[in-house]
């Protein structure tokens, strides 16, 4: 039985708007686990980048905890607080906006170890080159600024950049979703290599659900702030329960699509609500083909459906 590292408990995250609060992030609670891939899908706006930044103390939370190791990261002291930040980076989507323009790549890569190491430059010099090459890239790339690398190229120095702190947990935010097709393999391969060299532990945001599959050792799906199913991967994708995730799942394009995939899609209607004004009872219920007046009064708990298997639906 693997070791927790992440123990989060009725996360919420709120940002006030105006007059109006956004309820980002509504009462989340899971597990990670030390060595594995947890990923995270739902549409976009559905709170997953806030799950994950909040997660990292990016963002503060409006409630819940964090516990990291088994302790509060708000009783964390200011240099726990450090290695706390050193030892959990992330991965973010855009590869461009992430890098600093007016720097180079080996000043990127140094500017953490700068922070966090005692060592000479001679010997930053030789990690940075000894991580290019890690991440796929020659030498040469140290003294280039981010615009003359290509988007897979900046995605490398990216993973170089986290990679230099030693971390122990990455946070992956669309980490291919701004390359090219014939990138993608390549970036996911990399991140899965260091995986199993360094015994990183991986939270991953995707929309890719194919990807999702291949690279996951367990999956939660969120759903306007709120997590509707969470369970192991194979689990979840042969048998997913909630209305929700059964939609994203049908919408999976196949290679040889047949009629009775066509008629088995489940076609949603309307738009998911604003998160300034959440409905009553189950947040996905204004869209459910399913839903009766007990899923538009009553808020249905994430109950354990057997093998481990969360969800939150009044359906069984």
């Amino acid at each position: 039985m693997r070791e927790t590292l992440f123990q989060i408990q009725d996360l919420t995250k709120h940002f006030i708007s105006g007059k109006n609060t956004v309820r980002a992030l509504d009462g989340v609670s899971f597990d990670i686990n030390k060595g594995e891939t947890l990923s995270l899908v739902g549409e976009s706006g559905c709170g997953k980048t806030t799950c994950a930044r909040t997660l990292l103390g990016v963002y503060e939370p409006t409630e819940g905890s964090v516990l990291w190791n088994g302790q509060d990261t708000k009783s964390l002291t200011r240099a726990q607080r450090t290695d706390f930040r050193r030892r959990n980076q992330m991965i973010f989507q855009d590869p461009y906006a992430s890098l600093d323009p007016r720097m180079t790549v080996a000043e990127i890569m140094e500017e953490g170890r700068r922070r966090h190491f005692s060592e000479t430059a001679a010997e930053r010099r030789k990690l940075v080159k000894q991580l290019l090459e890690t991440v796929g890239l020659t030498a040469e790339f140290a003294a280039r600024f981010p615009h003359e690398l290509s988007g897979g190229q900046r995605q490398r120095v990216g993973i170089a950049r986290a990679l230099a702190l030693e971390p122990e947990f990455l946070a992956c935010d669309e980490p291919i979703a701004a390359l090219d097709v014939s990138i993608q393999a390549q970036i996911l391969n990399l991140l899965m290599r260091l995986q199993r060299e360094r015994g990183l532990t991986y939270l991953m945001i995707s929309h890719d659900l194919t990807m999702v599959r291949l690279v996951s050792d367990r999956v939660a799906v969120l759903y306007l702030g709120s997590i509707v199913e969470l369970s192991d991967t194979e689990e979840l994708y042969s048998n997913p329960m909630h209305p929700y995730t059964k939609a994203l799942f049908s919408a999976i394009p196949k290679v040889e699509p047949d009629s009775n995939w066509l008629n088995a899609r489940v076609q949603l209607t309307g738009e998911v609500p604003d998160p300034a004004h959440v409905p009553a009872g189950c947040k996905f219920a204004p869209r459910c083909p399913y839903a009766t007046e007990k899923c538009r009064q009553k808020v249905p708990p994430l109950t354990d459906r057997g093998k481990g298997h969360l969800a939150a639906c009044w359906q069984k």
